[in-house]
């Protein structure tokens, strides 16, 4: 396939862009070195328009092809940030920045998308424009969000997206996706328990926060062995317990737990959000104490159109010939989802081969993955757009 080939002569530029990336990690929406790097390498393409700080600190790069009889523009997404994590790869590229890392992919990711860029802005053969975006704050700040909320789909008149993400435990040059559901909506709550604090040796005279905190813990776990239906998923997971309190012999006049939710169905999004607040305040009451719930809502369910995935399997096989077109949803979160809620679109799976799983201080992502990820980006472009 001539885009393999040609991903094949660019990947040890590819590969010098993504190991740079990886050695200069950022955070959050403060991506200004990654984002400027990206829109300079755009601009060398000779891409038509290059556009900066847009949900902050995003880039949106535009390619005309040689052609655009029917207006026709396609949108390709890639995160930039990383993660707050010492990384323990001992690479020679490893971060140079204490406390951040790139432990999910998403040097490689902007890596994929600029190579894709770069062959798109040679060649344009296709009938219309491709829109590149180059999103921050994926992981937590709702990035994807803020660039949708800056007018980011209307400015540039993008009527499809399509995104990937790597995925360690798939050989490298497979890929995973699935019509629907894919990745989970992911909500947050914090419960703060206040009872009658006072001396450990005298429970009887307290209200003790810590028991009604342990009754709340194992109540909760009933939403999804008792409360939704076994073939519905969901996760709700109380992460975090912190007392007002280390002393041995004190019972703490508060405690405060953190925690998660996970869901693939609006229904049972609505059903858990007010059961953990039902739960929590009744169990608390019943012993005696009260209990203040503060529950939000975060990224939405990933959902994949169905037309769209279809084009994206097609363009995979082309690619590869290895496709999963029927992988089970993953209950992680993915802010992509805000792109997918008001345009049609899918999400990908690229294999990351035998790796360290996403997140954890021992991952690195496989550069041998690039002329697949590239390829592919590049392919949907010219898929949707045939030349005319």
């Amino acid at each position: 396939m001539p885009v393999k080939n040609r991903f094949a002569e660019l990947l040890p530029e590819i590969t010098a862009w993504r190991r740079d990336f990886h050695e200069h990690p950022e955070l959050m929406f403060d991506v200004q070195r990654t984002a400027g790097k990206v829109a300079d390498l755009l601009r060398e393409f000779g891409c038509d328009e290059v556009v900066e700080g847009i949900g902050r600190t995003g880039v949106v790069g535009l390619i005309k092809g040689r052609s655009d009889s029917a207006g026709r523009v396609i949108g390709l997404r890639a995160d930039m940030d990383a993660l707050p994590i010492n990384e323990a790869t001992g690479l020679d590229y490893a971060s140079k920045t204490p406390g951040k890392m790139h432990a999910c992919g998403h040097d490689g990711h902007t890596a994929m998308l600029l190579g894709a860029a770069k062959y798109l802005a040679e060649t344009r053969n296709f009938d219309g424009t491709v829109a590149l975006i180059f999103q921050p704050a994926e992981e937590g700040g709702g990035g994807g969000r803020e660039m949708v909320q800056d007018g980011m789909l209307d400015r540039f008149g993008i009527q499809e997206v399509y995104g990937m993400h790597n995925m360690p435990g798939i050989p490298v040059g497979t890929f995973a996706i699935r019509e629907g559901a894919i990745m989970a909506a992911a909500d947050q709550f914090d419960i703060v328990v206040t009872g009658k604090g006072g001396h450990a040796a005298k429970p009887h005279d307290c209200i003790d926060t810590t028991v009604v905190a342990a009754h709340i813990v194992v109540a909760l776990q009933t939403i999804a062995s008792r409360g939704v239906d076994p073939l519905k998923q969901v996760v709700v997971s109380v992460c975090t317990v912190a007392t007002d309190s280390t002393a041995h012999n004190v019972i703490p006049q508060q405690v405060v737990m953190k925690g998660t939710v996970r869901t693939m169905d609006p229904k049972v999004q609505d059903y858990v959000e007010r059961r953990v607040s039902e739960i929590a305040s009744g169990t608390a009451t019943a012993l005696g104490a009260s209990a203040v719930v503060t529950y939000q809502r975060g990224y939405p369910v990933t959902v994949n159109a169905v037309e769209p995935t279809g084009h994206a399997v097609k363009v995979a096989q082309e690619v590869s010939g290895q496709v999963d077109p029927d992988t089970a949803p993953l209950m992680g979160a993915e802010d992509f989802s805000f792109m997918l809620n008001e345009r049609p679109g899918a999400y990908i799976f690229l294999g990351n081969g035998d790796t360290a799983m996403v997140h954890h201080p021992e991952y690195n992502f496989d550069d041998d993955a690039i002329p697949f990820g590239s390829s592919w980006y590049a392919g949907m472009a010219e898929a949707r757009m045939p030349a005319a």
